[in-house]
């Protein structure tokens, strides 16, 4: 029997991969693929089909099909713990799965624990921006609420998902004709606070034309679904609340005892392997590049791919690994909603509808591209 290749979701920096599973089965390797769902949801475009510029299909891989239809395995499961010693993956429902090299491209989830680790799960109208197809249910939510009064929607973050939640929810309720949200946005610092104050400006702009509320230095200490307190003392009432903030990556390797970055996520050398088992890789929001640490954008996971595409398979017949180069400085575009976006590169930054198109053009090409696959 060939040796065994694991993916563990089915990601953007596992996409080329996943597009080459049949080279692998054609030289005798064995490819499973386990992720919690057949689909994989393109987080560039999540805000765009919670405000439905885009259907649920538009943003979305079938990732099963790819699997199946080139004689790779795909586990609907959880991962949540990997045993490197015994070079096995654990799963949710309790399978153990054996391998000769196993890849990661868990992603990032959003911290709630401004919710109350141990209320979370019972809020209703309380939702994360990960997992990306959670939108779509926020979507239909919102929509009923909008039919029936003016509501209050609150976003706790001050990054660019709050942005762009703002905006798309501004969008939603706009385009359907229904009673308009007010719309507040809690940071716990500056809005935008990792951008120029050329971009952040730019983005307050847009959103502030539109009244939706930005309010700074506003460090949120408990959520429920009827209510905002920040560590003030103040509190706001809320009708519909999205968790925007603390981005961390997947506890799989915390878990399971391996080398971490101080986000916790998988510590990675320059040929995005694990520094302590070589046969273990990771691209994406789980890893912590030890070269540099790398923002939480999708490009890097799609810059990684052609690496980890080639270090995989370099790595069950034992050739030389090549290594990452994170690249130049990336794109940015942020969809606000409204037709309307913000880009920057370099030192170009503009604001607009060309913003939006921009994006629009790159991300469709980009899902083009990879649903062919499917077909």
């Amino acid at each position: 029997m060939g040796k065994h290749l694991v993916l563990v979701g089915g990601g953007h920096a596992h996409m080329v991969t996943l597009e080459n599973i049949s080279r692998f089965v054609k030289k005798g390797y064995r490819v499973s693929v386990i992720g919690p769902s057949m689909y994989h949801y393109y987080s560039g475009m999540g805000p765009g089909m919670l405000g439905q510029t885009y259907s649920p299909e538009q943003i979305r891989f079938a990732t099963r099909d790819v699997v199946e239809k080139q004689g790779g395995v795909f586990v609907k499961d959880y991962v949540t713990r990997i045993d490197p010693e015994n070079q096995k993956v654990i799963t949710k429902s309790g399978n153990e799965v054996l391998y000769d090299v196993v890849s990661c491209n868990a992603g990032s989830y959003i911290s709630m624990a401004a919710a109350g680790s141990a209320d979370a799960k019972k809020l209703e109208n309380v939702y994360p921006v990960k997992p990306i197809e959670k939108l779509l249910e926020a979507s239909e939510k919102l929509l009923h609420l909008f039919s029936q009064k003016p509501v209050q929607v609150s976003i706790v973050g001050g990054g660019p998902s709050s942005a762009e939640i703002a905006g798309n929810v501004w969008q939603l309720a706009r385009n359907n004709g229904v009673h308009m949200p007010l719309i507040r946005i809690f940071c716990a610092n500056r809005f935008m606070g990792r951008f120029s104050s050329t971009i952040s400006r730019r983005v307050k702009e847009v959103l502030e034309k539109r009244k939706i509320a930005i309010f700074e230095n506003a460090r949120v200490q408990k959520v429920t679904d009827t209510d905002i307190t920040l560590v003030s003392g103040e509190k706001y009432d809320t009708d519909f609340t999205f968790m925007a903030a603390g981005v961390v990556p997947s506890p799989i390797f915390e878990d399971s005892g391996l080398p971490v970055g101080p986000d916790k996520g998988l510590l990675v050398n320059q040929y995005l392997q694990s520094v302590a088992y070589p046969q273990i890789f990771g691209g994406g929001d789980c890893i912590y590049f030890q070269s540099q640490p790398l923002d939480k954008v999708g490009v890097y996971a799609v810059r990684q791919n052609p690496v980890l595409l080639h270090n995989l398979m370099a790595a069950l017949e034992e050739e030389a690994l090549m290594p990452f180069d994170p690249g130049p400085e990336y794109l940015l575009v942020f969809n606000l909603g409204g037709g309307k976006g913000v880009l920057k590169k370099k030192n170009i930054v503009f604001g607009g509808r060309l913003a939006f198109t921009i994006k629009h053009y790159i991300d469709t090409k980009f899902m083009k591209k990879f649903q062919a696959i499917e077909k």
